[in-house]
């Protein structure tokens, strides 16, 4: 038997429990895992509400995202006693996920575990560092050097921009973070934001090309907020787009592209190949800190996570959440 968060649909709507279940029920896989961490992300929140459209079929394990032991395996490439980590591949969607106390995966979603981390700072990380630092990667791709001006952050108080804010300032560049929540200010600060301002400024209806002001930005919310960014960026900047917490229309214009060359791109982490996966772990173990991981992250145990989910979801949560499976 194993502990586990189960969402399962019914029809009088979706039910979600911590339940214990017997190793049977596990899906199809070659590696089964002992889950020691996992986290609870912006789209694990989203299931477990049953707001957004995330699980694709019942009942389902969420959770994104997972670090452990491998405890059996039938594939070559990992043995028994292997630690190993995962972010994405659909796991927490359409297939079983990390927050419970096992998983049974597809070999080729994993990867070796970073020996820079230990699991729990390994999910400290999860996703959210793991994207923000995919972003900084292709900000580096297209020229963006702390020389050519500011990087603005969006979504600050978030598992990815706290990341962000972190790599950024890690690497030399002059950060400007923007939040709903000024009251954490100096947070921001702490984290190595220079300058704070109010999302509001972003979030509203804007022009189709307004007032350099940034190098480049990471932007995890879109919508008007990412057409404002766009509008916002200097000549032959670049600006990645990694997020939807305001809303995946894009409502702005072509100007910034056509009149000032600026650059827009995707950040996708969830099918990433492993070898951009490997880099991006990397980068990470040479640019974090446990002092980092510490100031990002709080702790809770696998019973909290439905009601924190919540929280997430009514932007309570700063930073990350990381989920304990040792309570």
């Amino acid at each position: 038997m194993f502990k586990a968060i189960l969402i399962d649909k019914q029809d009088d709507g979706q039910h979600v429990a911590l339940e214990s279940l017997e190793e049977s029920r596990l899906p199809e896989g070659d590696v089964t895992v002992r889950v020691e961490c996992s986290t609870l992300n912006y789209k694990d929140a989203l299931a477990i509400t049953g707001k957004g459209p995330v699980v694709r079929s019942f009942p389902m394990v969420p959770g994104i995202d997972l670090a452990g032991t491998v405890e059996s395996s039938t594939a070559d490439a990992y043995q028994v006693g292997d630690r190993v980590l995962l972010n994405g591949w659909g796991v927490g969607e359409t297939h079983w996920g990390g927050l419970a106390e096992k998983a049974r995966l597809d070999s080729r979603w994993l990867i070796p575990h970073p020996t820079a981390f230990n699991a729990r700072q390994s999910m400290a990380i999860g996703t959210a560092g793991y994207t923000a630092m995919l972003s900084v990667m292709a900000l580096e791709r297209q020229g963006i050097t702390p020389e050519r001006g500011d990087v603005l952050v969006t979504g600050a108080n978030g598992g990815v921009g706290s990341y962000a804010i972190v790599l950024l300032t890690r690497l030399g560049y002059r950060v400007v973070a923007s939040t709903g929540r000024l009251e954490e200010t100096a947070y921001l600060e702490s984290l190595g934001a220079q300058e704070v301002i109010e999302r509001k400024t972003l979030s509203e209806p804007g022009r189709p090309l307004g007032k350099e002001r940034w190098a480049a930005a990471i932007d995890s919310v879109g919508s008007h907020t990412l057409a404002n960014v766009l509008a916002g960026t200097r000549y032959d900047g670049a600006v990645a787009a990694c997020g939807l917490a305001q809303g995946m229309d894009l409502p702005g214009s072509v100007a910034p592209f056509i009149l000032r060359g600026v650059t827009l791109v995707g950040i996708e982490s969830v099918m990433r190949p492993y070898e951009d996966r490997i880099e991006a772990w990397r980068r990470l173990g040479e640019l974090l800190t446990p002092e980092h991981l510490e100031a990002i992250t709080d702790t809770i145990a696998l019973n909290e996570a439905i009601d924190k989910a919540d929280d997430l979801l009514a932007g309570k949560v700063r930073g990350r959440v990381v989920v304990d499976m040792a309570g």
